[in-house]
């Protein structure tokens, strides 16, 4: 699923289309609102430091929503991979320098295990180079 993130309300947009999504395979609200706070984050951060288009896509595997990512215009991966490779080499999280840059990418990488990345792509709605930030979805036990 693909939805584009009109520039002013991402954050909010993005929060409300994750949320019907996990709602409708029947996660639990602390899950739900977990994923909620990250793709908030992450669109946020796509609207503070990319540019438009803003697109929020959600990966189903066998129909259950297991990644959700925010794509955005602005195809450099230097900065927020730096911060992902810094979170996944320490061991304490509570990172000074995180405190007023990076709180999106430490909550993804936080309340995702780990499982968060960022890469090279490609808009959805353009065709231009762009970069999304990805992280992986609560799902419930095998």
């Amino acid at each position: 699923m693909i939805r584009v993130l009109q520039p002013g309300s991402a954050s909010r947009r993005a929060r409300a289309i994750l949320r019907e999504v996990l709602q409708e395979n029947g996660l639990d609200d602390d899950a739900i609102s977990d994923a909620e706070l990250v793709v908030a984050e992450l669109a946020a951060n796509a609207e503070k430091h990319a540019r438009p288009p803003y697109e929020l896509r959600i990966i189903s595997v066998d129909a259950t929503p297991t990644w959700c990512e925010i794509a955005d215009g602005d195809p450099d991966l230097h900065e927020v991979g730096i911060i992902f490779n810094l979170l996944r080499s320490v061991d304490e999280l509570g990172l000074p320098l995180l405190a007023e840059n990076g709180r999106g990418l430490l909550l993804a990488h936080q309340l995702s295990h780990g499982h968060c990345h960022v890469y090279a792509t490609t808009t959805f709605t353009t065709g231009a180079p762009a970069k999304a930030v990805t992280f992986a979805l609560p799902t419930h036990p095998p």
